[in-house]
Order: structure tokens, then sequence, then C-alpha cells
């Protein structure tokens, strides 16, 4: 999408708040200003809470990498019990310890003990200064290579990819909705200037008719089916000004200031004249080009991303079939004598489980497997689907330019048999119901010209959505 002129958005801020907040006052005057499809797309891409909502995806996706990350904080623990009952200390025990993950799920670790008390357990009896102790915890099967911690935070990072596809995908759902209403509200505005024009010729033609009457040029008949054909002229044109207005405050929906105040469209503001002409560049949008880059489209891409992450679950459901193996070794020291190093003081521990059968293990895998094997169909299907959409869009756009360019030539063809029937009733050799129905026919075609327009723009807004071009 182009830049936005930021002078043209601050002129049409200007022209809201001025005709609207005046609206009624002795200030308020006569102004057309055009509001172009471009401004509106940069007032909604700037300020709307739509746009707004979708940049918190990339604030959640953000928080789940942070809390990802919180796996791998190092912890600070402490526990302290006492008991003195009858002037006797039975026990008091403090064990203090400094944990740090790794990524491979090695644990560094840090503690110290300091236990006292006529009735300790004896494998808890350490010097009077206390004992001090410093090891590593290593997985030698499981959790080695991939483990809980690890998984979450490479699943963290994908996250943080796809928000950021999300908000993309969020952001150009909801521009699009936003130019379904700017096209109504261009598509309300030209046939309400239609009927207005078609009601000031009817009534020109209504008065003219009424002097030739008095004149004795025309018969009195002649103004009643003139006067049906003006009231039916104004009847369409209060229909149109009723949608027009409607239209006009659905468009308001997507005006909203940088301080987040909704604003109401002036009256006054007119929609882009040469929007058929502008629309495809707008948008970014190549109508001759074939090369479109699918690889990078963010759907897909959000698609690889979910892909991936299954992955990672997947290989963390295949490394549960290994056994648990942990084995630690700590270094055991009174803080005096720490930094003198005795192989013969120390505390070994290991760890086996493994169950027999691994039903559940092998269940979790085949699951896995069948998620991603999903996915990854899931994928193929859309990148076809999509595809096909895209070439569908464009024969769409090409069709209904090609129709328009058809319509025009019946509007010029009907202009001209209207006119030409104007002629001859003013040379005396036509009435006025066959003005009436040459008139009928050009006021549909020119109706018909305004919706093929409109779906036209609706086309190019889908083709938009289909493509993501943000």
């Amino acid at each position: 999408m182009k830049g936005n002129n930021l002078q043209h958005i601050w002129l049409f801020f200007l022209l809201v708040v001025f005709f609207g907040v005046q609206k009624g006052s002795a200030q308020e005057t006569v102004l057309d200003s055009e509001f172009t499809y471009e401004e509106f797309l940069g007032v909604v891409k700037k300020y709307h809470p739509l746009v707004k909502q979708a940049d918190l995806i990339l604030t959640t996706s953000e928080a789940k990498l942070l809390k990802a990350r919180g796996y791998f904080d190092p912890k600070l623990t402490a526990d302290f019990n006492k008991k003195r009952y009858k002037d006797t200390e039975y026990y008091s025990l403090f064990n203090g310890s400094f944990k740090i993950p790794t990524w491979y799920g090695i644990e560094l670790k840090a503690a110290f003990d300091s236990n006292q008390g006529d009735y300790i357990n004896p494998e808890n009896y350490v010097p009077e200064d206390g004992l001090a102790s410093f090891g590593i915890s290593v997985p030698v099967g499981q959790g080695l290579w991939i483990n809980k911690r690890m998984a979450e935070v490479k699943k963290g990072k994908l996250y943080q990819e796809l928000g950021d596809y999300e908000r993309t995908l969020a952001v150009v759902d909801a521009l699009t909705e936003a130019s379904a209403a700017y096209f109504d509200w261009k598509q309300q505005y030209d046939k309400a200037k239609l009927y207005e024009q078609f009601y000031q010729n009817a009534k020109e033609r209504q008065d003219w008719i009424v002097k030739s009457i008095v004149l004795g040029e025309l018969s009195p008949i002649d103004s009643v089916e003139s006067g049906i054909n003006l009231k039916t002229r104004k009847l369409e044109w209060e229909q149109a000004n009723l949608k027009l207005t409607k239209s006009r405050l659905t468009l308001s929906n997507y005006l909203w200031t940088e301080d987040e105040l909704p604003l109401e469209l002036s009256e006054v503001m007119e929609p882009e004249e040469t929007l058929h002409d502008n629309i495809l560049s707008v948008l970014n949008i190549n109508p001759v080009s074939e090369e479109i880059d699918f690889e990078n489209h963010p759907k897909l891409k959000a698609l690889s991303t979910k892909i991936a992450m299954k992955d990672v679950d997947r290989r963390l459901m295949a490394n549960k079939l290994l056994p648990k193996l942990n084995v630690n070794y700590n270094y055991i020291a009174t803080p005096d004598y720490i930094d003198e190093y005795n192989w013969d003081d120390y505390k070994i521990g290991a760890s086996l489980s493994f169950p027999i059968l691994l039903r559940k293990e092998r269940a979790d895998v085949k699951i896995a497997k069948a998620e991603l094997s999903n996915a990854e169909y899931g994928l193929k299907f859309q990148t076809q689907e999509l595809q096909n959409k895209v070439k569908a869009k464009f024969a769409e756009l090409s069709s209904y330019q090609t129709q328009i360019g058809m319509n025009a030539d019946l509007v010029n063809d009907y202009q001209q048999m209207h006119d030409a029937e104007v002629r001859l009733f003013e040379l005396g050799e036509s009435s006025i119901f066959y003005i009436n129905t040459r008139e009928n026919k050009l006021v549909k075609a020119k109706v018909s010209q305004i919706e093929l327009e409109n779906e036209y723009f609706l086309i190019a807004a889908e083709l938009y959505r289909t493509l993501a071009i943000l």
C-alpha cells in the first residue's frame, strides 16, 4: 500500500472536526473536499481499534516467549525447620540452594546445610559451621537433547514469528472490512448524485411543460405524465439519500483520532471520483503480473510455523521413549575448606525409570505424528486453494473491467437515444411517455454502471485480502 499523505489526513481531521462539531452554526460553509481511498486507509491503519487489537497479537506472542524463557531462570530456595520442647532443641534444620538450569537439561547447583539438635537424623549431621556443596545433574537419557524447557523456548520463538504473521492477516482483514464500507459509501453517494441530477432534469422539464400548456402548445395530460416522473425521481432521490446517510455512518465506524476518539464523517466530504483508476495501485496489486510470492505469504508462513511447532512436540514425545536416567555429582566441604578440593568428599546419585510397555509414550508419538501430518496436508491444500483463489480473483477483475466498459457503451447509447427523443419532443414529434421510457433505461444503465464498479472495488479488496499485502 502506498505511503499516507499526512497533510491530506490532517486536512481531513480538520474538516471533520470543523464541519462535524460546528454543524448548524453560523460558521458552517459549503466546501467540496475529496476524501480519497488512500487517505481513508491511512487513517484506519493508524488509529482504528481493530488495528490496535492486531498489535496485541505481537504483545501476546512476546509474552509467550518470555514465559518460555522463564523455565531457564535461576532458582533460589531455602528451607528451615526447628523443633524445641521443654528446654530441649530436638532439631534445627536449614537448607539453602541456588540452581541454574542450562539448555541441554544439565542443571548446576550450589547448596548450604546447617543442621543442629539432639534428635536429628544421622544423615543430616554436618559440621558446626555448616556444609557447602557444588554439583551438577545430568540427564543421560531422556531430556538431554530435548526436554520440556527446550521445547517451550523453541515454541516461544515460533509463537513470536506466528504472531507477526497473524498480526498482518488481522490488519489486512480490518482494512478489507473498512474498504467495503468506503466502497458502499461511494456507491450510495454516486447513486444519490445521479438521482438528484435526474430529479432536477424532471423538475426543469415539468416547469417547461407547464409553461407550454399555458401557452397552448401542449395538452394538459402531458403535465400529468411528467408529474408522475417528477414524483418518481424525487422518491428515488429521497431513498438514495437515506442509504447515503446510513453508509456514511457505517464508514464513520472506521474513523478514529490518535486519542482513540470516534469521528463522524462530515456530509461535505466526497469519495474519490477516480477510484476506478487508482484502486489497484493503492492496494499494490499488479493486474498483469503473474509472479505471486506464495512462499512468503503470511497465511502460508503461519501454517508452516504451526507445523514447526508440532514438529517440536513430535520430537519431545519421541524423546520420552528413552529411559529416564539422571546422574548427579556434588562436591561437599565446610565453608573454610571449600577451595581445598578433596576427591573423597562428595555426594553422588543416580535414578533410573523406564516403562516396560511404553504404551502411553508410543501413543503420544503416534498422536504427535498424526497431528504433524494433518498440518502438512492442510498446508498443501491451503497453498493450492490460495493459488486458485488468486487466479479466480484476477479473472473476476478482468471480467468486471470488461463488463464496465461494455456497460459504459450502453450508457452512451442510451444517452444518445434519450437526447434524440428530447429533441424530437421539442419539435413536436414525440411525447413525454417516450422521453420517460428512454430516461428510465438511461437511469437503469447508469445505476448498473455504479453497481458494477462497486463489485469491481469489492473484488479488488478481496484480492488484497487473499494476497495479504501490507
